[in-house]
């Protein structure tokens, strides 16, 4: 069974630091490109980030400069570093990943960020 599965969530205070990752499993040779998502209770899901099977990132204007998304293709993984959090950047997140002949969402993964 092909899926991604996201980790990494949880707890955390403002300014704080959290490092997410999607991992495909299966019958799957690689990632090709990721995007995370993430909706906050009540509002519409957002796109956060993403990446490209050339490396290429794309951002936010709401995250630029506080998260960071990678990719690590011998691990079938995509990962999303975020730093700097804010009270707002509470949500669930949710990997969508490109894995070829499949596309992907994963269950999500909350982030609270509070004091």
């Amino acid at each position: 069974q092909v899926q991604v599965v996201e980790s990494g969530g949880g707890y955390v205070q403002p300014g704080g630091s959290l490092r997410l990752s999607c991992e495909a499993s299966g019958s799957i040779s690689s990632i090709y490109g990721a995007i995370w998502y993430r909706q906050a209770h009540g509002k519409e899901r957002e796109r956060v980030a993403s990446i490209t099977s050339g490396g290429d990132t794309n951002y936010a204007d709401s995250v630029k400069g506080r998260f960071t998304i990678s990719g690590d293709n011998a691990r079938k993984t995509v990962i999303l570093q975020m730093n700097s959090l804010k009270p707002e950047d509470t949500a669930i997140y949710y990997c969508y990943a490109n894995l070829g002949q499949y596309m992907r969402w994963g269950q999500g993964t909350q982030v609270t960020v509070s004091s």
